[in-house]
């Protein structure tokens, strides 16, 4: 797969990486940081993962659509946890760019896998 095909994962990715490290920043201001532990772990883990999976498809790695989907089920923890924080709208800004990423990650895993299939000679 082209990395062109990537385009709109990889902007997603590093969306997303881009709000989870604002959110995570915004958590330890706080008032109660410690109520805030599990969002800014999963905000570090999400912002990895996704530059991770960002990188992969830059380079056309074979291996991306793997990335993409653990990058999927990452996003989709964090967006679900930044979301319980209604009142937070460094969250809330969190959990979309995390929802559109997971969406985005997992449409190109599906695409990558399936294209991959179709190369494997019988």
């Amino acid at each position: 797969m082209a990395h062109n095909d990537y385009a709109s994962c990889i902007a997603a990715c590093n969306e997303c990486a881009d709000a989870c490290d604002h959110c995570a920043a915004a958590c330890l201001q706080e008032k109660d940081v410690s109520m805030m532990a599990r969002c800014i772990a999963l905000d570090m883990d999400c912002a990895q993962i996704c530059r991770l999976a960002a990188s992969y498809m830059a380079r056309g790695s074979e291996m991306a659509h793997a990335i993409c989907t653990v990058c999927a089920e990452i996003c989709e923890a964090c967006g679900n946890e930044c979301a319980r924080h209604a009142k937070m709208e460094h969250c809330q800004q969190c959990a979309a760019a995390c929802r559109r990423c997971a969406e985005e990650c997992r449409a190109m895993a599906s695409r990558a896998r399936s294209t991959s299939r179709q190369a494997v000679p019988a």
